[in-house]
């Protein structure tokens, strides 16, 4: 039976001014020590990194990896980063002989043993929103899981569940190749037409567990069937905009707007080819430059103009991409970002929401809305 959520609770969950348009701003200059005092003051959370793929084949993150990888405990904290969603990543090559919950599993083990459990006076495990809070005035960063990839739960609620009771916070319902049940971005073929039937059950139930959905790979129909039938707000974890960068991992400004217009977040990936029409895994293409600081703040600010400010956050990919912008290619670089936006006219009470408050309110409404589903079914 479908549960019912009251109007009234759904529309105290969204973003007051999801859709307001992005404010005149004025450029100007700003200090050293205005920078570091409006980034201390943020939450900063980066909803995907792949380091994960590193540290379950033994990489150390407690040391200096530079320049071999963009992340480790020390540029960790040089970055003033307070929440990091690690990426269970699951390839598709798993798939075959259902190997991916076995691979879900491992990657869920490195983030608890290789990295949490490893180093306890850095991190702290968190699984829920109040839990982020929690760590930062612990002065820790707080660790948490996203699968990526829909098929490591082969088919099946029940290990959708275990994943959730194992810590697992959202699910990429595809990565780059399609599943069961939902189509990728990209999968030419698009199988399923979207959402299958049962890619609709497990929307429902990432809702009635608490995790978030998360539309980052999937295809256009996937993103529009995974909008109507989730009754939280969804986000994407590491995609840009396609108006910006023309490529199918990107989201449309009618995407944006209409998941902002439901409590939904883009979280901005880092990837060049993301940023910059032409810029690729090697830099460059044909000549092209390698992205930069700037191509991130374009993409932010498409964003507030389209659909609000309440609507964009920071989903890096860092350790998943070959190429990240020049000036913010690595986590001890975020100070970068800061000084940016303040001189491109941003407030640090919205870059405090940039940083970290609106994916903490998209956590806070999942979180409740399954808490007044357990409620209804009681």
């Amino acid at each position: 039976m479908k549960s019912f959520i009251p109007i009234a609770i759904l529309t105290a969950l969204l973003p007051a001014v999801a859709m307001a348009q992005a404010p005149g701003r004025q450029k100007r200059t700003v200090t050293d020590e205005e920078v570091m005092r409006v980034h201390r003051s943020t939450i900063l959370i980066d909803t995907h990194n792949d380091v994960t793929s590193f540290t379950v084949d033994g990489m150390d993150i407690g040391k200096s990896s530079a320049p071999a990888h963009m992340t480790d405990i020390p540029r960790m904290k040089q970055g003033g980063m307070s929440a990091q969603f690690f990426a269970a990543y699951v390839a598709a090559s798993y798939a075959k002989d259902n190997r991916s919950a076995d691979r879900a599993l491992q990657m869920i083990d490195t983030v608890l043993h290789d990295i949490v459990e490893k180093y306890p006076d850095e991190f702290l495990f968190v699984t829920s929103s109040s839990g982020i809070r929690k760590a930062h005035e612990q002065h820790k960063i707080a660790a948490l899981i996203g699968i990526e990839g829909g098929h490591a739960i082969e088919d099946s609620l029940r290990l959708l569940r275990d994943f959730y009771d194992l810590g697992v916070r959202y699910m990429t319902l595809t990565h780059a190749n399609s599943n069961g049940w939902a189509d990728s971005s990209g999968d030419a073929n698009k199988p399923n037409n979207g959402l299958s039937p049962f890619g609709k059950e497990v929307v429902r139930e990432m809702n009635r567990l608490g995790m978030m959905v998360d539309v980052a790979h999937v295809s256009d129909k996937t993103f529009w069937d995974a909008l109507e039938t989730s009754q939280a707000p969804i986000f994407s974890s590491h995609s840009s905009c396609r108006a910006l960068a023309d490529v199918p991992r990107n989201m449309t400004d009618q995407m944006i707007a209409a998941m902002a217009k439901k409590g939904g977040v883009i979280q901005i990936n880092f990837s060049c080819g993301f940023l910059k029409a032409g810029a690729g895994a090697a830099g460059s293409i044909g000549g092209a430059p390698r992205a930069t600081l700037a191509d991130v703040v374009k993409h932010i600010n498409h964003v507030v103009e389209i659909a609000g400010v309440d609507a964009v956050g920071l989903g890096s990919d860092f350790d998943g991409i070959t190429c990240a912008p020049e000036g913010l290619d690595s986590v001890d670089k975020w100070p970068n970002l800061t000084r940016a936006l303040l001189e491109e006219g941003y407030t640090a009470a919205e870059i405090r929401k940039i940083y970290g408050e609106n994916i903490l309110r998209v956590m806070a409404a999942v979180e409740q809305i399954a808490e007044q589903t357990a409620k209804q079914m009681r």
